[in-house]
Order: C-alpha cells, then structure tokens, then sequence
C-alpha cells in the first residue's frame, strides 16, 4: 500500500520560508514521477513542482519564478520543496504526488497523493 505523508506547513509572514517534507512509503518501482501540487478552494489544482526518476531535471509552475526548489532524498524517501520569499497567492492546499510513470506534470497522471498540508502566507 502506496502512503504519502506530508508536513512542513504552516503560517508564514510574506517574504518568508517554508519547507515541506513528503514521507513516501510502500512505492517500489524504479519508474516515477514525484511532485508538489496546490489547491485553493474553488479553483483547479496547480503544479508546483515536479521532479522525475528518467532524468535529474526538475519542473517548476511558471509563478515559482526561482523561489521554490524540490529535492528528493532518495535514502528516506522523502520528497521536499524549499519555499522561499512567499507571497500571500501562494496561500494554499499542498499535496505531494506519485505518479508511475516518468515525466509526468499533470495531476491526471499523478496515481497516488497525500493529505495535504496547509501553506498559508499572510501578514
């Protein structure tokens, strides 16, 4: 069984940091894509970030503009993403993903998620 635990949120003034941590536990395969979404009520869920066992590149939703940078800790099976000069649009639901397959950047291709954790950015 595939389980996904995240953590790290929390509230945060503009400007500062966060970082999220995902336990990944019961995922065996070689293949896969790993990433960070958000979600807002009411709209679409968004993808942050994306990392990918095909290659050592990352992928970044165009509002990241170099203030958020994942990592994966292979060793631990932990996924992170470094969340640096927040902004109060960056208040969110946040829900690391699994998908099966490499190179993956849509939800829809994402199989298993977390619970999410609560990023909310005000003053």
């Amino acid at each position: 069984q595939v389980q996904l635990v995240e953590s790290g949120g929390g509230s945060v003034q503009p400007g500062g940091s966060l970082r999220l941590s995902c336990v990944v536990s019961g995922y065996t395969s070689s293949t896969y894509s790993l990433a960070w979404f958000r979600q807002v009520p009411g709209k679409e869920r968004e993808g942050v970030a994306a990392v990918s066992s095909a290659s050592a590149n990352t992928y970044y939703g165009d509002f990241v503009r170099g203030r958020f940078a994942i990592s994966h800790d292979k060793s631990k099976n932990t996924l992170f993403l470094q969340m640096d000069r927040l902004k109060p649009e960056d208040t969110a639901m946040y829900y690391c993903a699994v998908s099966r397959r490499s190179g993956k950047w849509y939800s829809d291709d994402y199989n298993y998620w977390g619970q999410g954790t609560q990023v909310t950015v005000s003053s």
